[in-house]
């Protein structure tokens, strides 16, 4: 079979406080994420954009101790996975590819073509698929094959998405339950599905299955679980003016807190790593909605991170892969060319679909205005200490 490697493919976030801001440069410099008529406009306003929201993010990463703990977990898992592997029979070297942060996506195809790789699993830390998440991994990955040779020469198998799999559901099922078993009355707690949202047009316009796989997998779960609690399925991290999958998180908690529902056991669906969305968004804002709707115990299934059992299944999929062909990155599903892409953060730069050539008129006249400022020395980003 010759040489093994494991491409893990996640988002990546801001290891410390002075990472936020390039890594939002990273962010909107994707012209998936911007769209605009004048390319050359794309990394000045990427500048801008990430300059101005820099010291926001930057609050919201101080409330989980300075920076992403994302990049950590991802190497221990990835070091799990190769024991695993080894104790299985089948030795792989693991190779981590993030897409907007260190270590980023060319980095790692660079070292895996270093180390004479040439059979290769492309393994996304993604249970559910979504264009906006594997699918935008995939696609830059594409990207990189198509232009070098080198690379392929490697043969290569994709896994698009994993959420069905016995040890994943297993691990999550086993987490949910030691929460349960927290409270006086475990039966009595109201299990709370949270997956990152995507806008609706991904599912009715692009064919996205992320939807039906975040549904499929909540019933599988519970299913696995094999509790009588009561469950809710909503969707977090809504951006910008556009509809995005319903229920929404904050609006979910506050109508199951009218019901009368006073324990809450918050399960994060759609990440197995601790982040951003886990650590801020759910265990601080939602935590603050649900205790001021009236929930009276808050808890939080912790995210899969190096589970054993996971570690283990994942190592099962990977052994599976590597016995049969595998599809594809071409074969990957694209979304229409035109399909409007939001980032996996909040941000407040939304625009609709319709709206593209207003943004980038906008964006030209911010460009404009920057040029100016940096020239003359005066106006906001000088006053505000942008600048």
């Amino acid at each position: 079979m010759g040489r093994v490697g494991v491409l893990l493919l996640n988002l990546g976030g801001p290891d410390r406080l002075e990472d936020v801001r390039p890594f939002l440069f990273n962010l909107f410099a994707d012209p998936e994420i911007i769209r605009l008529p004048v390319p050359w406009l794309q990394k000045p306003l990427a500048w801008l954009i990430s300059t101005l929201r820099a010291q926001k993010s930057q609050e919201s990463y101080k409330l989980i101790g300075g920076g992403s703990p994302l990049r950590k977990i991802t190497e221990e898992q990835a070091i799990a996975l190769e024991h695993k592997l080894a104790e299985k029979g089948q030795p792989a070297s693991i190779y981590i590819a993030m897409r907007y942060w260190y270590p980023f996506t060319e980095e790692a195809v660079d070292r895996l073509k270093g180390d004479g790789i040439e059979k290769l699993v492309i393994l996304p830390l993604y249970p559910q698929f979504s264009i906006s998440t594997s699918g935008s991994s995939f696609r830059l990955l594409e990207q990189i094959w198509d232009r070098d040779p080198e690379f392929q020469r490697i043969d290569h198998a994709v896994i698009p998405s994993w959420y069905d799999r016995p040890g994943y559901l297993q691990a999550m099922a086993d987490l949910i339950r030691q929460e349960l078993d927290r409270l006086d009355d475990p039966d009595s707690g109201h299990i709370f599905f949270s997956a990152h949202g995507v806008p609706v047009s991904y599912v009715t316009e692009a064919g996205d299955p992320y939807q039906k796989e975040i549904e499929d997998c909540v019933a599988r779960i519970m299913r696995t679980l094999g509790r009588p609690n009561a469950h809710t399925l909503a969707y977090q991290s809504r951006v910008g003016p556009v509809e995005w999958l319903r229920p929404y998180t904050d609006e979910a908690i506050e109508h199951l807190a009218e019901e009368g529902v006073k324990n809450l056991v918050v399960v994060p669906i759609s990440f197995v790593s601790e982040h951003i969305e886990t650590l801020e968004e759910i265990d601080v804002e939602y935590k603050e909605v649900a205790l001021e709707a009236g929930i009276r115990n808050f808890l939080r299934v912790p995210a899969l991170n190096a589970h054993p059992i996971f570690i283990d299944d994942l190592a099962n999929l990977v052994v599976e892969t590597l016995a049969k062909p595998g599809m594809q990155l071409s074969e990957v599903m694209h979304p229409p060319e035109r399909t409007k892409i939001y980032p996996q953060e909040q941000w407040e730069w939304g625009m609709t679909t319709a709206a593209e050539v207003w943004n980038g008129r906008l964006a030209m006249l911010g460009f404009l205005a920057l040029v100016v400022e940096m020239v003359s020395g005066q106006g906001p980003l000088h006053y505000f200490g942008f600048l």
